[in-house]
């Protein structure tokens, strides 16, 4: 990776992220939970939200995550249905961020912004593209019901009561289970996740921004 992609690659990461993990902790306030606003997470400051091994990842494999948004139930009229809508807040946001960055997308390729000379149009147009691939693979990969992503969260608020008990033991290990894969990832170049997330990427880019 040289150091334009790099540079091309941070606003959209620090976008994605922050975005994210701020409709965590304003959907759990909506609903009567202070605990973000309270640790300094009700914000869109970046530095808040980044954790530096999810950022890492998001460089190298462009799917990671940032520090989870603490979240009380306890505040909560409703924890468990209040706790799947705040999970799925997160997710929601980066297909939203990923729908208006294809519809930029679209703009850009209609000859919208031809306006502008070549050397800003053109790293916008990139950044676009970049921008909607991660907040779809964001949103993908926070999906999946490995605790500690969203994923884990959404299956907990689904499942009727008398199969709970089966989420328990995925809380205790999902961390290193995420963890191991990623690790055999790095260490086999063989894309495990990249398997599960990559399609929904490509199917979503092509309906939001044709490519």
């Amino acid at each position: 990776m040289n150091l334009q992609t790099i540079v091309l690659l941070i606003p959209p990461i620090l976008l994605a992220l922050t975005f994210h993990e701020f409709m965590h902790g304003y959907t759990a306030y909506r609903h009567g939970d202070p605990t973000a606003k309270l640790n300094g997470r009700l914000t869109m400051n970046p530095l808040a939200h980044l954790d530096p091994f999810g950022t890492l990842m998001l460089f190298l494999v462009h799917f990671g995550w940032a520090k989870p948004v603490p979240v009380d139930p306890r505040y909560f009229k409703n924890p468990k249905r209040d706790m799947l809508v705040v999970a799925l807040a997160g997710p929601l946001a980066n297909m939203a961020l990923a729908l208006l960055s294809g519809l930029l997308l679209r703009a850009i390729k209609a000859g919208g912004l031809d306006f502008l000379p070549a050397i800003v149009l053109e790293p916008i147009y990139y950044m676009t593209i970049l921008s909607l691939q991660i907040n779809l693979a964001l949103a993908i990969f926070n999906l999946l019901p490995i605790p500690p992503l969203d994923g884990s969260k959404i299956l907990y608020g689904l499942l009727p009561r008398q199969y709970e008990h089966l989420i328990v033991p995925l809380e205790r290990y999902g961390g290193y289970i995420l963890m191991a894969i990623i690790v055999a990832e790095m260490i086999t170049k063989v894309s495990i996740l990249g398997g599960f997330i990559h399609p929904f990427v490509n199917f979503f880019s092509t309906i939001f921004g044709g490519v």
